[in-house]
């Protein structure tokens, strides 16, 4: 278990839990950065992990970042920590489990950009979308204008980018930003019965499932129909196959009964 000031972190039956505990709007600072970094190398270190929920205690998810701690910062500053941030932000896409981020209420600015890095987001109904930088004076530098861009689209993500205008749950749905709409109450639920079902599946196929789609992602059809080639030779003929297979075919066959 990891708990710090701003993260608590447990792990149970490979089903890891990341919460940011700083409510009610767990707004990000210098000191959220550092622990995100922290809180990653003990999860790195972790073994059996095969998903993981990042979640959030509080009325919202995250307010994002702190003003106060924003106003102090230099261009010599940004240039030497963004891409530090940005690392610990991709931190997820990099690891071969898959990562859900659960969302409620406001999940704004770099809170925004933090769940970009996610496999995949569920948000509760009343959850509030935007990315204000630019009517602070900024860009929106840690997957802002770049993971946002890969999914809604070149025009949705200006529009995002440009306006600063919220975003509620159900447009969130339509356009890709997130691809689960439930109600507040069922939120928690629902991210962990996806995350157990994810647990219970082959871990080599969901690592490669995870990898292959990334692949296509960053480098086309070409480069992920060759992962592809490459995973299904690695799967086929396993003994773990053959199990999943066998245990498929009876739960067909119990449901047919029903």
């Amino acid at each position: 278990m990891f708990e710090g000031q701003y993260f608590l972190f447990t792990l149970e039956n490979g089903i890891g839990i990341l919460t940011l505990n700083r409510g009610p709007l767990n707004i990000f600072d210098k000191g959220f950065y550092e622990e995100l970094d922290e809180a990653e190398a003990f999860i790195e270190k972790q073994e059996g992990i095969r998903c993981i929920i990042i979640n959030a205690n509080g009325k919202c998810f995250s307010a994002g970042i702190d003003l106060n701690y924003l106003n102090n910062v230099s261009s010599e500053y940004v240039l030497a920590k963004l891409p530090w941030l940005q690392r610990i932000y991709g931190f997820w896409q990099e690891q071969n489990y898959p990562v859900i981020a659960a969302v409620q209420g406001l999940c704004v600015g770099s809170g925004l950009e933090f769940i970009l890095g996610a496999d995949i987001r569920i948000a509760a109904e009343n959850a509030v979308f935007a990315l204000p930088e630019v009517q602070l004076g900024l860009a929106a530098d840690m997957g802002g204008t770049s993971r946002l861009t890969r999914l809604v689209g070149v025009g949705q993500a200006k529009r995002i980018a440009l306006t600063g205008e919220k975003i509620t749950a159900e447009e969130a749905l339509r356009i890709g930003l997130v691809e689960v709409v439930v109600p507040l109450d069922e939120l928690n639920a629902r991210a962990m019965k996806m995350a157990e079902t994810i647990a219970a599946s082959s871990e080599a196929a969901v690592r490669f499932a995870k990898k292959g789609i990334n692949a296509t992602d960053e480098g086309g059809l070409r480069a992920g129909q060759m992962f592809e080639q490459a995973q299904s030779t690695y799967c086929c003929g396993t003994e773990e196959l053959k199990r999943g297979i066998k245990s498929y075919m009876e739960a067909m066959a119990r449901d047919k009964k029903r």
